[in-house]
């Protein structure tokens, strides 16, 4: 077996000290706490369970919104969205006056955990089921970096490897499946066994958690089998370390139709035009979402405005928080120049858009289920080593899941 670099690092002012084992940290995409509970329940997750009695299992605090780029971005730096600048998956730039998205690594405003540990003479990997986290995630990092959704066309110059199909013995998934999030695991485990990676980001997809609620049996399948690789890792001496961006709510009406409140409509009939929502949520996989979720940021034509829209906003029903700019960067942690001048959050089951005709609910498969909100903001933690004296005082406090790589590799009790 090669050696394993045990020489420490410093990222972003927090320092790391890794032990000479595999260490693999795991982004559980929209999994809310039930999940894990109601399959544990039915005795599905008996690797999980062993961590839970062994390590440790805990709620965290993501980052808002609680979306995927977001929470993603915060995991591989340690640090909250002001610092890193990343906002939400789609936002309008002020530099251009364009609605994009905010998949490129020219938007990330730090250095990443990963980086820092490839430099450090870590064999750093990176993969996701989506491909449009790969650039941000893997900036500045040495490396292999690739996504389930285009494991197949993976090149040594782009992505540090080649022929990946041929080494996880798997064909590429469909990305709208189970199986993209199970590529990803067990591709993690494939790299361990062939001593290309001793430290690895894993972050899954959603898809399951948009479609079923977390008692489904399809849902529970799955879980199970994100145990069973887990279990794989954990034979291999991996030290695993698990959190999620975000959970999952349904976001209905009592006859299952989509729970909306179109907030540029409304305050355009209100306020007489030229005033743009943008939904953070909004990217390419419209069949997880259709771009509703419970996070709006809103663009005003002029700053007389910004009083009584934001108590007209607050007025609605189905609206639990609005924010001026200078409120949502202070108390949301929130780069202050990515978002609008107003930030809108709403209740656990309604969702914000933009106008009926910008969104195309018959995209989405079965009942509208999303996040984005506060609602969605908590979400567990798991560990598999018992955690030090300094570390379990740190999980009875404010812990964050872009805490997860500290607690990972810092936080053993046995090093």
């Amino acid at each position: 077996m090669r050696s394993i670099s045990t020489e420490p690092f410093i990222a972003n002012n927090s320092p790391y000290l890794p032990p000479a084992r595999p260490i693999v940290v795991i982004c559980l995409d929209g999994s809310a706490d039930e999940y894990i509970d109601c399959a544990m329940a039915q005795s599905r997750l008996p690797h999980i369970q062993a961590m839970t009695n062994r390590g440790y299992r805990g709620m965290v605090r993501g980052a808002l919104p609680s979306f995927t780029n977001v929470n993603n971005a915060s995991i591989v730096t340690g640090v909250p969205p002001v610092v890193h600048g990343v906002s939400g998956n789609y936002f309008l730039d002020p530099e251009t006056g364009e609605e994009v998205m905010m998949n490129s690594s020219r938007f990330l405003r730090t250095e990443t955990i990963l980086a820092k540990a490839s430099h450090a003479g870590r064999r750093v990997a990176m993969v996701t089921a989506k491909d449009k986290l790969r650039e941000i995630l893997s900036h500045g990092m040495s490396g292999i970096a690739f996504s389930a959704e285009r494991a197949d066309a993976t090149t040594q110059e782009i992505h540090g490897i080649e022929n990946v199909l041929e080494l996880v013995g798997r064909s590429k998934p469909p990305i709208y499946s189970p199986e993209a999030s199970l590529f990803v695991l067990q591709a993690g485990v494939a790299l361990i066994e062939h001593g290309l990676a001793d430290l690895l980001y894993l972050s899954l997809t959603d898809y399951m958690q948009h479609k079923y609620a977390h008692d489904a049996p399809e849902v529970v399948d799955f879980y199970a089998a994100i145990d069973d690789e887990i279990g794989r890792m954990l034979a291999l001496g991996a030290i695993v370390g698990a959190t999620a961006d975000h959970g999952m709510n349904a976001k209905q009406n009592p006859d299952g139709s989509p729970n909306v409140i179109y907030l540029e409509t409304l305050l355009n009939e209100r306020f007489g035009g030229g005033i743009k929502v943008i939904l953070p949520i909004t990217d390419p996989y419209v069949v997880h979402h259709g771009a509703l979720g419970s996070f709006a940021v809103v663009h005003l034509p002029s700053p007389d405005l910004i009083e009584p829209a934001f108590q007209y906003i607050d007025s609605l029903e189905g609206v639990t928080e609005v924010h001026r700019k200078e409120s949502a960067a202070r108390r949301l942690e929130l780069p202050a120049d990515r978002i609008g001048e107003l930030v809108v959050m709403s209740a656990r089951n309604v969702v914000l858009g933009r106008t009926e005709a910008h969104h195309d609910l018959n995209a989405l498969e079965g009942g509208l289920r999303s996040h984005g909100g506060r609602y969605e903001e908590m979400v567990p933690m798991l560990l598999s080593e018992p955690l030090s004296f300094t570390y379990r005082a740190k999980a009875f406090g404010d812990p964050r899941n872009f805490d997860i790589f500290d607690f990972t590799i810092n936080g053993g009790a046995e090093r």
